[in-house]
């Protein structure tokens, strides 16, 4: 699926991942391809990405929302 981390100064990440993993306002939140559709808040925290070759990368965050739509995740970080 494809994650598009965005931020009001930059686009911190964009490209094909396995999963990521949100701080969710009622608790984390794990993202696999074919989720169903979802948009949500983010509380402060920490996104994790797995990427397609195993790699992990995480983003810390202080809030904002995500969409999840026909395997694109989009992410308005703080």
């Amino acid at each position: 699926m494809l994650l598009d981390i965005i931020t009001p100064d930059s686009k911190l990440f964009s490209g094909e991942v396995t999963s990521v993993t949100l701080p969710g306002i009622d608790g984390d939140l794990g993202v696999l391809n074919n989720h169903a559709p979802l948009i949500t808040t983010l509380k402060v925290g920490e996104i994790t990405i797995l990427k397609e070759g195993g790699e992990t990368e995480s983003f810390k965050t202080k809030g904002g929302i995500v969409e999840v739509l026909n395997n694109k995740v989009i992410v308005l970080a703080e």
